[in-house]
């Protein structure tokens, strides 16, 4: 859910962070941080949060007739 109420503080997800690399993060308030640094500034960007992925379907199971119509 992006949208719920108890979201992790952190600078990847803040908008006034932007990342730079794969650790860091230059924030407006700050300077360049950390990426799971967090302040009291914190506004969170639902856009800058990366979904996990999902899982991968086990077709093992799965037969040619059940997508016969």
């Amino acid at each position: 859910m992006l949208f719920r109420k108890n979201i992790e503080r952190c600078c990847a997800h803040c908008l006034h962070g932007t990342a730079i690399d794969d650790d860091n993060v230059i924030c407006i308030k700050k300077g360049i941080v950390p990426l799971w640094d967090k302040c009291r500034s914190f506004d969170y960007d639902p856009l800058k949060r990366i979904p996990d992925l999902p899982e991968p379907l086990h077709s093992d199971n799965i037969k040619a007739d059940s997508f016969d119509l």
